[in-house]
């Protein structure tokens, strides 16, 4: 049970990753050098972004029970579970429509933030938190067993995202911000599959 509830933080980033560069690929006026993932909840066929996001989130909340079971850290498995309860929430909340995406969104930012769209945001703001707060705790912990490689991963993603998100939060679409959100959160993805790889190989072989 322990090993497959791990199995989830190997798989949950590439099917996020997977879903949201298909609809990237595809979706009309969606230029990923400007738009942020979460605007491809908008518009004719938003409901798959927001199935990817749901489904993405159970699947690290998943990830972080196993976590717990396969980790006598305590800190470290509720900020990640945290963090996929507000996935699941930034697809139920959408993010308002902006930067003329999807076809008749204003072409800067939304002059009024809808309910929704400040739930969105909230959302954000939580587990992009929350899980940077994971890496500082895991990197800590590394640092005390004398793991120096994934203590300097771990600290790297944690500021790496929190960096990210504060330059797409001032970015106003921005390709420099906007690209660099995304590589941090596909740090996260990396970071959490890694984590998932190192407990699935200490726990015991019928745990």
């Amino acid at each position: 049970m322990t090993k497959s509830l791990l199995g989830y933080g190997v798989l949950a980033g590439p099917v996020y990753v997977l879903v949201t560069l298909g609809q990237a690929l595809t979706r009309d006026g969606f230029d990923p050098t400007r738009h942020q993932w979460s605007l491809l909840a908008n518009g004719p066929g938003g409901w798959v972004q927001v199935v990817n996001f749901v489904v993405t989130g159970l699947m690290v909340v998943a990830f972080a029970v196993g976590l717990r079971r396969a980790t006598a850290a305590r800190w470290a498995p509720g900020l990640v579970a945290v963090y996929g309860v507000s996935l699941v929430g930034a697809g139920l909340f959408r993010a308002d429509p902006a930067l003329g995406f999807p076809a008749g969104a204003p072409e800067g930012l939304p002059a009024e933030v809808s309910g929704h769209g400040l739930l969105h945001l909230v959302c954000g703001v939580v587990g992009f938190v929350a899980v940077a707060v994971a890496c500082f705790a895991v990197g800590r912990r590394c640092a005390a067993e004398g793991r120096r490689g994934w203590t300097v991963f771990s600290r790297v993603t944690g500021v790496g995202l929190l960096v990210g998100f504060a330059m797409a939060a001032a970015g106003q679409g921005g390709a420099a911000a906007t690209l660099a959100f995304t590589a941090a959160v596909l740090l996260v993805w990396a970071w959490c599959a890694a984590v998932a790889v190192d407990r699935y190989r200490a726990v015991g072989p019928t745990a």
